[in-house]
């Protein structure tokens, strides 16, 4: 392994069908007064909501309710929020649902203590501030519905700004953005609909090969990563086949989590550009954040391939069983990301960002507000953006 690094995760993780049971002594700790941040109401029909009201009643809580978190969080929610968690000088938010509430409560978090004339949108997703340290930034917990972000057991939070074009993620160093705690039940994902669990399969699947895709050394990363995406093709499978598989549903949440909690980046680079151009795709059309990645990943991954073949060959014969046989290595690693295709098709992601609403038109709009990485093999040129966005029609 090459480089230096320094892990830390403060997150406590609570995993199993009977994790809902330990949420009122972990919420034990914290303030009385609780923002509790959801969705569209799912969690109300679900049952869901009743599991958690109980458990806040349970550990006498007042609850100050901030619903209607939207897939991709607005800026404009963003403020409402900050002015909910102001009002109510509330203790703890705590976000139910999935990596979009999560994102959510971490922005609320950071913004609530900032000064009033300070807005948090610049200070955060346009400057990249991180909180200043004697800013208090208000404790996070979670109970996981939707799994694909890994946001239960990391610091990053995406906010989308349509005004401006942008959808940006701010993965804060500050380790206070962690969440506390998360309640992970593989249960709870049960009645999620078949296109947002794709979608989430998707988003864990690029998580991991974001970070897979850079560097050329031995790193033991590397190796965790290729067990991951084996066992979440695997567990896909079996999802898509049956909804209920406890087993499958379990391992998808896992590989989530350990996905994005920062560990298989150690010693990495890391790419991310992927996410940049399904960021882009996302704040021009607000479509879902796995099908956007799943959209653009193959033309990228296919123009890239040559700078770094010798992983992307690693790629085929470690993650879906290609033989080398009789092939050089830019063969290999070709019908590496073949295989990964017919497993996209397969299990149903979205396979173009026209069908999520992109058109030729809109191209160098998206194409500008594409941010450039340069943790991967091949930074890309303005040029090169436009031919992946064209080739992803």
């Amino acid at each position: 392994m090459l480089g230096n690094f320094t892990y830390h995760n403060p997150t406590k993780l609570i995993f199993g069908a009977d994790a809902m049971d330990a949420l009122a002594d972990e919420l034990a700790s914290f303030g009385p007064v609780v923002q509790l941040v959801y969705g569209g109401g799912s969690i109300k029909r679900n049952g869901i909501y009743d599991k958690v009201m109980a458990a806040l009643a349970a550990a006498g809580k007042t609850v100050v309710e901030d619903a209607g978190v939207m897939p991709n969080p607005t800026v404009e929610k963003l403020y409402e929020g900050v002015r909910i968690a102001r009002e109510n000088h509330v203790d703890l938010i705590l976000a139910v649902g999935g990596g979009s509430c999560i994102d959510y409560a971490k922005g609320v978090a950071v913004s609530a203590n900032l000064p009033e004339d300070v807005d948090p949108w610049q200070r955060y997703w346009v400057d990249f501030d991180e909180p200043a340290a004697d800013l208090e930034v208000i404790p996070v917990g979670s109970v996981l519905t939707m799994v694909g972000t890994g946001s239960e057991m990391n610091c990053g939070s995406v906010i989308t700004n349509h005004a401006t074009k942008m959808k940006v993620g701010h993965v804060f160093a500050d380790a206070r953005v962690f969440p506390r705690f998360a309640v992970l039940n593989p249960e709870f994902t049960y009645t999620l609909p078949r296109y947002q669990m794709v979608a989430g399969i998707f988003d864990i699947m690029n998580h991991i090969t974001e970070q897979y895709f850079s560097g050329t050394d031995d790193n033991t990363s590397d190796y965790l990563s290729e067990g991951l995406m084996r066992s979440l093709v695997a567990a896909s499978r079996a999802a898509v086949a049956d909804a209920h598989d406890y087993e499958a549903r379990s391992n998808i949440m896992w590989c989530a989590t350990w996905a994005l909690n920062t560990l298989v980046a150690c010693g990495k680079s890391t790419d991310w550009e992927v996410h940049m151009l399904g960021q882009a795709v996302g704040a021009h059309t607000d479509a879902t954040h796995g099908m956007t990645l799943s959209a653009v990943a193959l033309p990228y991954y296919r123009l890239v391939m040559t700078y770094g073949v010798e992983k992307f060959a690693r790629f085929a014969t470690a993650v879906w069983g290609v033989s080398p046989e009789g092939r050089t290595s830019e063969e290999l690693a070709a019908a590496g990301l073949d295989a990964m295709e017919a497993w996209m098709r397969e299990i149903g992601c979205v396979m173009s960002i026209s069908e999520l609403g992109a058109t030729e038109d809109m191209v160098e709009g998206i194409a500008d507000s594409t941010l450039v990485m340069q943790g991967g093999y091949h930074p890309l040129t303005r040029d090169e953006i436009v031919s992946v966005l064209r080739a992803s029609l």
